[in-house]
């Protein structure tokens, strides 16, 4: 049999994700693959760096925690494909969290309205949620 958490461990294993990396995260979208382990130094470079607000998740619910408001940037930093993301501690150096990207609908870990980025070019986050253990 597997191990199974309740919906209240569920929930709070994911608030506490949130607590570890803190208020006022910072992602950033990258070109190409993504590292190895979020212990791996960065890869690829730097389209876009969004400061996320204090409260950036909302509470988690039946095991998920999705992003809370609107998460967009006006002005992309450079231009290219963006493949993975990143979300750092607000120092924006310390990486804590990281997955593909992709168009909405495109089944990545987070989705945005276009990949393709061009420098000034605005885009918003449209999708991002976590998902704990068997829920």
């Amino acid at each position: 049999m597997a191990v199974q958490l309740s919906v209240a461990a569920r929930n709070a294993l994911l608030d506490a994700i949130e607590t570890a990396i803190g208020a006022s995260a910072v992602l950033k979208f990258r070109t190409g693959a993504a590292p190895a382990t979020v212990a791996t130094a960065d890869s690829g470079t730097v389209l876009a760096t969004l400061n996320l607000p204090a409260d950036w998740m909302a509470a988690a619910a039946s095991g998920v925690k999705a992003k809370l408001g609107t998460w967009e940037d006006l002005s992309a930093d450079a231009s290219g494909t963006a493949a993975h993301f990143r979300v750092y501690a607000t120092d924006g150096v310390t990486a804590h969290l990281q997955g593909t990207v992709t168009v909405t609908g495109g089944g990545g870990d987070m989705t945005v309205s276009n990949v393709v980025f061009a420098v000034g070019q605005s885009f918003t986050v449209t999708g991002f949620s976590l998902t704990a253990p068997n829920a």
